[in-house]
């Protein structure tokens, strides 16, 4: 498979064709996805779908957010039968915005939905098949003797779907991989691709085409991954497997975390020219996600725009696999940190930045400036142009003014380094523009987060330097968030925080927050935070610690994917979770001090 196969070019923008797929009644506010329509937000409600006017009224708040596509769930028959009466109560409102249902577990359930609502979600990994962690040995031939299963079950419900004019979205997360796809391909991208695309021959065997492909994951690079090698799959496979893509990072969590995560994964292919769909997927009210969806497709030309005619040179990097680029190790001036080979990747600030923040970092804080950019040793260079010589490895970056955006600009630039033989490390900056007028918070945030983190997420950078944020404190906070989200370094806990749904068992929201504020200072420590069994042990397979709702006001925790306490009252479980953490040798107590606030640590959200 080309390098190249999941983008036109990956030096220069152009949107990935796709095939036109309608979703509710175009004359009323029905939807177009794919072709060259807008790439178009959604979002899901967190209210019981049996809860009829608490629905009708998230939609409505939703709706007048301008979100024009709305999922809910509907875990049982019961629930999906109620959408019968919340349609017709948002229809008595005059809100005919199309409706998708989320199905899991309970085929039924989804066939029951296919007859009141525009679209149907099916997650493979479990619609179909078990996800008990079974391991099993399979022959080509016993794999093959499972699929008429899988037809026998998906079969019914598009044949529904394309007898009631219902669009289908074939959504599978990275954590509820089935075990039979784990058995074969591991917990792999290809493992994800191959799942989607064994329905989607079920349903092609119909002449059944209004599907919508999604590739979810906690993680924004292996996301990126994933959604990559399906596109690349579907070019393969013919021009009419040309399906639209529905993109979001799950779990991602909320605050600036979420937004960064958000930000470097969708925002990463949005610029690869992939994407008619999208969800920023919060831990926080529904609405806030869209004007964050908004905002995020309103930064994609400024990062994808350019004029000039760009040199086809290879991918200096597998864009299914992340590997990180391999470069000489060098020191940092003016202080000997030293920076490339194995080293965590650096974090650079101004002089005048620097300036303001010395003062206020102590002696054990773990986020600190680790190179003052003027003082660098580092060689700016045009990658439009072949790079001039330099007789050692010195520290590389693109030069400010270069008509180039950044993503496109330092893949170019380690695309000339391995042309050239040469492994100098290389310092991503999120602007080229500089000097220019500062961004606003919320704007500088998603800025940097894409242009920095695309290019991390392709193993390309040894150092970083935030201009996007104006605010000293702010910019630092980000940049390491940044590095956090793209899993480049740890200073902090990570979350995998799912959003509210109609099948959470606790408020999510309220107990994120409870938990973060008594373990965020643990450095490396992966904690899942999940409302329900749905987002359970799947989801949460590569975190150290899982906290998840077994039955309303319970609570089960998990080590790894194994769960070890079970029933904990609500009001007990974070200090179950504390204990746990104790018991497995990863607490420590909290030092005292911290980076003094700022508008990034002061709660600022977009």
């Amino acid at each position: 498979m080309s390098p190249t196969a999941f983008c036109a070019s990956p030096y220069t923008y152009r949107r990935r064709p796709a095939r036109t797929v309608r979703v509710g009644d175009p004359a009323r506010q029905g939807l177009t996805l794919g072709a060259s329509h807008p790439v178009a937000l959604q979002s899901m409600l967190t209210a019981d779908t049996m809860d009829t006017a608490a629905c009708v009224r998230q939609t409505l708040d939703l709706v007048a957010a301008g979100c024009p596509l709305v999922r809910l769930t509907a875990p049982t028959v019961n629930d999906a039968a109620n959408l019968r009466t919340l349609v017709h109560a948002l229809h008595e409102r005059n809100c005919h915005v199309p409706l998708v249902a989320d199905i899991h577990f309970k085929p039924e359930a989804a066939l029951e939905a296919a007859r009141w609502v525009d679209k149907i979600r099916i997650n493979p990994g479990n619609f179909a098949d078990t996800k008990k962690f079974a391991r099993r040995e399979y022959t080509p031939a016993q794999y093959q003797a499972e699929l008429p299963r899988l037809e026998q079950r998906f079969t019914p419900l598009v044949r529904a779907c394309q007898t009631q004019h219902r669009a289908l979205r074939i959504g599978v997360n990275h954590g509820s991989l089935s075990d039979r796809i784990l058995n074969r391909y591991g917990d792999t991208p290809q493992g994800m691709v191959e799942s989607a695309l064994e329905f989607a021959r079920i349903a092609r065997q119909h002449h059944f085409h209004d599907l919508v492909f999604s590739m979810k994951a906690s993680s924004p690079k292996v996301m990126i991954q994933c959604y990559r090698l399906l596109a690349a799959r579907l070019a393969e496979l013919g021009p009419d497997w040309n399906y639209p893509l529905h993109l979001g990072v799950t779990e991602a969590g909320d605050g600036e975390d979420g937004r960064v995560k958000s930000a470097i994964g969708i925002g990463a292919l949005l610029c690869d020219g992939l994407g008619d769909t999208l969800r920023v997927s919060l831990t926080e009210d529904s609405t806030r996600e869209i004007p964050v969806g908004r905002d995020l497709l309103a930064q994609i030309p400024a990062l994808t725009q350019s004029t000039l005619p760009v040199p086809p040179l290879p991918l200096s990097f597998d864009p299914f696999t992340f590997e990180r680029r391999l470069t000489a190790e060098i020191p940092l001036a003016p202080e000997p940190v030293p920076c490339g080979g194995d080293q965590p990747v650096r974090v650079v600030v101004t002089r005048a930045a620097h300036r303001l923040l010395a003062p206020l970092i102590g002696a054990g804080d773990e986020m600190r400036p680790e190179a003052v950019y003027e003082d660098l040793d580092v060689l700016e260079v045009d990658p439009l142009s072949d790079l001039p010589p330099s007789p050692h490895a010195r520290l590389v970056t693109v030069k400010d003014g270069v008509p180039l955006p950044p993503i496109a600009a330092f893949r170019l630039l380690a695309a000339r380094l391995k042309q050239s033989g040469r492994n100098n490390p290389i310092l991503l900056k999120d602007r080229l523009d500089s000097p220019a007028p500062p961004l606003p918070p919320p704007i500088a945030l998603l800025r940097a987060a894409v242009a920095i983190g695309s290019p991390l997420a392709d193993g390309i950078g040894d150092a970083i330097l935030v201009r996007s944020e104006a605010d000293p404190g702010a910019s630092l906070r980000l940049a390491y968030t940044i590095l956090q989200a793209a899993g480049c370094r740890s200073f902090k806990a990570d979350y995998v925080a799912c959003p509210s749904c109609g099948r959470t068992l606790f408020n999510l929201q309220t107990v994120t927050a409870r938990i973060k504020a008594r373990t965020q200072h643990l450095k490396g420590v992966k904690i899942a935070i999940m409302g329900c069994i749905v987002n359970g042990p799947g989801e949460m397979a590569d975190a150290d610690f899982g906290y998840v709702g077994g039955a309303p006001g319970k609570v089960n925790l998990y080590v790894g994917k194994k769960a070890v306490r079970f029933n904990i009252p609500e009001t007990e479980a974070v200090d179950h979770l504390v204990d746990l953490i104790r018991q497995h040798g990863k607490w420590i107590d909290p030092e005292q001090h911290a980076l003094p606030k700022s508008r990034a640590s002061t709660g600022r959200s977009a």
